[in-house]
């Protein structure tokens, strides 16, 4: 295994970006259980993206504008929706002002994070021009190479998160108790939505 793509793939992962974002309000509204079953729906919602990189599609995206931008334009939609649930306390990341109520179910919540993965036309293009990098040009073994490659990246992406998830649930019980900064983060988390939405809607190919 090639010691760049694992620090390449850490970098990546770490950064904080929608799923960090969405992981770490689940484990503040829920505990580390929600934030673990976020977590595996972020992994999840990056499966769509490697199977169009492996297959090719990846490239259409990338040379058809029109499908480029229908993509991104969903993606956008869904994150201003994420912002408008966090805002309204309604959604999957709903953050108790006592920490009681009925938690949403896990499907809810995998459904929710699949999606903000698979609305993002550039995590398919990173694995369109991430991947052939690690692999042999004319290597017999190529498909095998991305898949354990994409594999690695799933697993760092699910331990990443998680991590994150569980630190923001060890604060959960501080937070939880004082219901100003409970609004607070909810504000907070819904602006950031909209930020990411904005960003993700002024990208190009």
């Amino acid at each position: 295994m090639s010691i760049e793509f694992v620090l390449t793939t850490l970098v990546i992962v770490a950064t904080p970006g929608t799923g960090v974002l969405f992981t770490l309000a689940a484990g503040l509204a829920r505990g580390v259980r929600a934030s673990v079953i976020a977590a595996f729906g972020c992994t999840l919602g990056i499966v769509p993206h490697m199977i169009a990189a492996v297959t090719g599609l990846a490239a259409v995206l990338h040379t058809s504008a029109v499908a480029f931008q229908t993509l991104k334009y969903l993606g956008v939609a869904y994150l201003l929706y994420m912002a408008w649930s966090t805002f309204r306390d309604n959604g999957a990341l709903g953050v108790p002002e006592t920490g009681a109520g009925p938690a949403p179910s896990a499907r809810k919540v995998i459904g929710s994070a699949i999606l903000l993965n698979v609305l993002n036309p550039k995590l398919t293009i990173f694995f369109f021009a991430f991947l052939p990098q690690f692999v042999p040009t004319g290597a017999p073994n190529a498909l095998a190479r991305m898949l354990e490659l994409s594999g690695l990246f799933m697993l760092a992406t699910f331990v990443v998160f998680a991590v994150y998830g569980a630190a923001a649930a060890a604060v959960r019980s501080h937070i939880l108790a004082r219901p100003v900064v409970v609004t607070w983060m909810r504000r907070v988390f819904g602006a950031s939505f909209v930020a990411l939405a904005g960003r993700l809607a002024v990208q190009n190919q």
